[in-house]
């Protein structure tokens, strides 16, 4: 008798093993941490092995469940390919959202990834700017969703996150030290005002040793040692980490990830993609 998988299972497995636990896991998947790991366990039964190594506090997995992985991201891939193209062929079009630079991560890639498999012919421009330059771009109407850093919210807008800024620098980084403190910031990046008021406060002396209108020329920088920079906790790049600097540098104030939707952007697709972002965000 042939024997089959659950595909909300494999969805879940997936899913804890790329959100690094089953907390984080529950909020994308929108179901209770005890649904969730009831999910793996049904999953663990129907294949009679054990996915995750349970001898250790930290989430590994066996040699079975390395192997389970490879083949769950497949299937899933197919069911979300045959049920986009099959379902959703009647949405075609395209969302314009705006992100600052410093905040794509590690949210952003994950919410693309997952609203192009359900819209296939649904195209999204991603505009990568400033919280200024992306909010007066939304006034103008030349965009669908925008994400901003700010202190507050304006009217309109919802808070997904609020934290506090972090220094961040090169792993194993040692710039972070040097004084005076070399520095790397776009121009209009909202956190320089906050950081350099701190810096100053401190007393510490600090000199801007890159200075961009790109993100990404602050990223490289940043991940070469050659200077540091200041993000909201959590949406650190892959190529950078928190210093630990142990009090030597200020403490920094506390910033909001909001979102602010255009009143003309009502349909499915946009709903989705809202969703999506919201999910991922609550779930940093």
């Amino acid at each position: 008798m042939a024997r089959n998988l659950d595909l909300t299972s494999l969805r879940a497995f997936v899913t804890v093993v790329d959100a690094g636990g089953v907390t984080k896991a529950s909020s994308f998947l929108n179901l209770t941490q005890s649904a969730v790991s009831m999910q793996l366990k049904r999953l663990e039964e129907a294949l009679d092995v054990g996915l995750f190594d349970r001898t250790t506090r930290k989430l590994n997995l066996t040699g079975a469940g390395e192997q389970m992985l490879g083949y769950a991201r497949r299937m899933l891939e197919l069911n979300d390919e045959v049920l986009g193209r099959l379902t959703a062929t009647e949405y075609e079009g395209e969302i314009i959202l705006g992100v600052p630079g410093d905040v794509v991560y590690p949210a952003i890639p994950g919410v693309l990834q997952r609203f192009c498999t359900a819209y296939p012919r649904m195209k999204v421009q991603l505009l990568s700017r400033g919280t200024v330059s992306l909010k007066a771009a939304f006034e103008r109407g030349d965009a669908d969703v925008i994400l901003t850093t700010e202190e507050d919210v304006d009217r309109g807008g919802e808070t997904l996150l609020e934290r506090p800024m972090v220094w961040i620098g090169a792993k194993e980084g040692q710039m972070w030290k040097q004084r005076p403190l070399r520095l790397a910031f776009e121009r209009d990046c909202i956190f320089r005002g906050p950081a350099l008021a701190a810096l100053d406060s401190a007393g510490i002396s600090w000199e801007m040793a890159v200075e961009s209108d790109k993100m990404r020329a602050v990223e490289v920088s940043v991940s070469a040692d050659l200077a540091v920079h200041a993000v909201i906790e959590g949406t650190e790049s892959p190529y950078t980490t928190m210093v630990p600097h142990n009090g030597a540098l200020p403490t920094l104030p506390r910033i909001r990830i909001n979102m602010y939707r255009s009143e003309l952007a009502r349909s499915e697709p946009v709903d989705e993609l809202v969703t999506l972002i919201r999910q991922a965000y609550h779930a940093i």
